[in-house]
């Protein structure tokens, strides 16, 4: 047989050739699937965008503006502006409920402060911790201090002022396995280098000359400890705490409270915006009331305004002065 010359076709090659090779039905499986898929999301993408369009062209529902001061005894409190009122006020207000409920006459007064902790860009004040000597005492319990010394004659002087807990390196084990407990730590500035492992541990609780517990007075520092008012921030931006007991005088309730909030205040610059924003107060069995804080805020701008008067005396002064230097 002869070889076919160069160029020449079989006959139905040709044919065959033309005609497409039929796709099976597993190949062509994902293909449909991968279709109908990004068909959904370009349904679903349009019907978002749909809604969109409708949201933004529906005008928004106008906010009734709260109301001042309710004119009826019954009035439904969503529709008016929270009342506030003076610090004396409030605290008679407390008094009298309590006559009027029948309540223990003795229960404790609590605060609560809502903070601005927020600082320049996004920078803010972290949760803090302090203690505070409040002017009058309103419960006979005591903190429990550990002093930490490795002299004998500074831990005979912390026991006699009422240290519960006295020693020196050896306490660190015992505190690391949670052997010992105490409410605050105390040291001198001898024995601190010999803490550190206790420094994870502790966390606020440790040494320092920030929270007034390291030092070497030890009789001030024990009794300070011991006596002192403890309060916290929760929540990031809110302190709970209570300032004293309902029988107590208003003035010295007052006075218990104005010590707090200025102790608070020492933990954001004066430059900034007040870090007290809020401040609600109430007894164990009454509803809380808000305070105006006209006041109760350290007075920082009569503080500044008072600066910009003596500098602006000191200009005054210069000229005449140079005159009498010339």
């Amino acid at each position: 047989a002869l070889a076919p010359r160069c160029g020449w076709v079989l006959p139905g090659l040709e044919q065959r050739l033309a005609v497409p090779a039929a796709v099976s039905p597993a190949t062509a499986r994902p293909y449909a699937a991968a279709a109908a898929k990004a068909a959904k999301k370009d349904a679903k993408r349009s019907r978002q965008e749909k809604a969109k369009e409708e949201a933004k062209e529906k005008p928004l529902p106008r906010r009734r503006p709260l109301m001042s001061k309710p004119v009826d005894d019954v009035y439904l409190t969503w529709l008016y502006r929270r009342p506030s009122y003076g610090l004396e006020q409030a605290v008679g207000m407390l008094k009298r409920f309590q006559e009027l409920d029948f309540t223990h006459p003795k229960q404790f007064v609590y605060i609560n402060v809502f903070l601005d902790m927020a600082l320049q860009k996004k920078k803010k004040v972290d949760p803090f911790s302090s203690g505070v000597a409040l002017p009058h005492r309103f419960t006979d319990e005591v903190n429990k201090v550990l002093v930490f010394t490795e002299s004998e004659q500074e831990a005979e002087v912390a026991r006699e002022h009422g240290a519960a807990i006295v020693g020196g390196v050896e306490l660190i084990k015992w505190i690391l396995e949670d052997e010992i407990q105490a409410d605050f730590y105390v040291a001198v500035p001898a024995i601190i280098p010999k803490l550190i492992p206790l420094r994870n541990k502790l966390k606020k609780k440790y040494p320092s000359t920030r929270r007034n517990s390291l030092g070497s007075d030890i009789p001030r520092m024990v009794q300070f400890f011991r006596e002192c008012h403890e309060y916290s921030v929760e929540d990031e931006s809110v302190i709970k705490t209570r300032i004293a007991r309902l029988d107590m005088p208003t003035e010295h309730i007052i006075a218990n409270l104005k010590t707090i909030i200025q102790d608070i205040c020492t933990f954001k610059p004066s430059n900034f915006d007040p870090i007290v924003q809020r401040l609600v107060i109430r007894s164990s069995t009454s509803e809380g009331l808000q305070l105006n804080l006209h006041g109760i805020l350290p007075q920082v701008e009569k503080a500044e305004e008072k600066e910009e008067e003596d500098a602006a005396d000191e200009d005054q002064q210069k000229p005449v002065q140079e005159s009498v230097s010339t």
